[in-house]
């Protein structure tokens, strides 16, 4: 099997190394790394490699919106987001603007690895991945919601589960194929129909109701 090139993408060199010494060896070669998201960007201009390994937290053009302009660019580049944090809202974000997959840090080599291998093939991220656990209840219809006093339709439950994950409009609309005004829409009914003051009341009423 052809080693994968790889390019990461972190704002510390530290990291970077560290994270170019952990994957060394037969499987994985790491053909270029940047500093910042432009950085990043450009070293995609040039030449693209198998995966990419994109710092969700950034100073400059932070991972998520380099992932929305890579995406738009180069809609079939596989890319693993890295974090330091298991957060909901970056993972449910990332999986809004069509990452691959998501690992920590902190993780195996192996897990590395799988990650990156699920990716370059096509392959769904494994049972394990924070990814695909978010990913999933996202897509949920709705109709598996517990039964709840307030009459919410099953696309409203679908958005007031994004909403709680810290999703904006746009990339619920994302997520959903959707349009950022039917979002709106349905954000209103919702704030309506719970009587909540706004979305950060709606998304604790969603984790209280089960939802989130």
């Amino acid at each position: 099997m052809k080693s994968l090139d790889v390019v990461i993408i972190d704002d510390h060199e530290v990291v970077r190394s560290g994270i170019a010494s952990l994957l060394s060896g037969p499987e994985v070669t790491v053909v270029g790394s940047a500093a910042s998201g432009q950085e990043g960007l450009e070293l995609m201009s040039k030449k693209l490699p198998d995966a990419v390994l994109l710092d969700i937290r950034m100073p400059d053009n932070d991972g998520l919106s380099t992932l929305q302009t890579l995406r738009a660019s180069h809609p079939d580049l596989p890319i693993v987001m890295v974090s330091t944090y298991d957060n909901p809202t970056y993972i449910a974000r990332s999986v809004a603007l069509g990452a691959n997959d998501y690992v920590l840090k902190g993780d195996s080599r192996s897990v590395f690895l799988d990650a990156l291998t699920r990716a370059a093939s096509g392959e769904e991220p494994s049972t394990d991945s924070l990814l695909r656990k978010i990913g999933d209840a996202m897509s949920q219809s709705g109709k598996e919601a517990p039964v709840m006093d307030v009459p919410l339709t099953a696309r409203e439950v679908q958005v007031l589960r994004h909403v709680a994950l810290g999703l904006s409009n746009k990339e619920i609309g994302r997520s959903l194929n959707i349009s950022v005004e039917t979002v709106k829409e349905h954000v209103q009914n919702i704030l309506r129909k719970l009587n909540a003051a706004d979305r950060t009341d709606a998304a604790v009423r969603a984790v209280k109701m089960g939802l989130a």
